[in-house]
Order: structure tokens, then sequence, then C-alpha cells
């Protein structure tokens, strides 16, 4: 049976440029980046400082070609946000704001706890949340 998500992917168009983004800007630390495959493609992923069990893979476009490159160049800035746990939400939306991240909401109150959303460097949505009540379950 599944036990837990292990990668998830960012489709980028510059894997450099990517990297940038998530370790300087969003202060996430870079857990991989190699050469695989027999065309040498870069293997590069990036994770919470924290947490040893998601990673983030920057995929460029460049491992695709014809349709395949069209489909998934349309998909950059169309993904879905990534949601990351925070210990202090607003103290975090001060720093990334200084580090040049763009904010699409303040820190707000919520029921479950304080939530604030940023865009990457191509408009996906970033989601930090501060739990401060217990989440109800089903």
């Amino acid at each position: 049976m599944i036990e837990k998500l292990r990668l998830t992917t960012r489709i980028v168009s510059d894997q450099d440029e990517a990297l940038d983004f998530y370790t300087e800007k969003l202060g996430l630390r870079k857990t991989a980046d190699e050469t695989f495959g027999p065309e040498n493609r870069r293997w590069v992923t990036v994770g919470a400082e924290h947490d040893d069990t998601v990673e983030i893979v920057l995929e460029p476009l460049d491992w695709f070609e014809d349709e395949e490159a069209d489909r998934r160049s349309a998909m950059i800035g169309e993904q879905p946000a990534l949601a990351f746990t925070v210990d202090d939400c607003r103290a975090t939306y001060e720093t990334l704001r200084g580090r040049g991240v763009e904010f699409t909401s303040k820190p707000t109150e919520q029921p479950y706890g304080i939530e604030a959303i940023a865009t990457d460097l191509y408009g996906n949505g970033i989601v930090l949340v501060e739990h401060t009540a217990e989440p109800e379950t089903r």
C-alpha cells in the first residue's frame, strides 16, 4: 500500500533561476543536483530545511520535445499551490518579503491558524500555514 509522498514536481523554464528562487528567496535547501540518464539531464531537487520526507523536483522544459514540451510549457505558472507549514507565519512573511518574494495575501487568521499566500517566480501559489488549532478529524 501507499506509505507516503516522496517527490513532487515544479515545471520550470530555467533550473538555475528556479533553484535560486527556491533556495535564496524562499529559504529551502538544495537536496540534489546531479546528472542522470543517457542524455545527461540535470536532476535538481529542493526541500524544507527540517523535513527529509518530500522534495520538489525542478523539472525543466528541455527534458521534453514537441507536443509534450508545449503541453508542459503551458503548465508553467498554472501548477497547484505548494503548502508549507511554518512556525511563525507573520515573521516568515516579513522575512520572505524582505528577500523579494511576492505575496497575494498577507497573514490572515483562519479557523485552523494563520495563512499567507505567495507566488513563485512563475506565478504558482505558495501557501504558508501556521497551525494554531488542531485539525478536525473526519
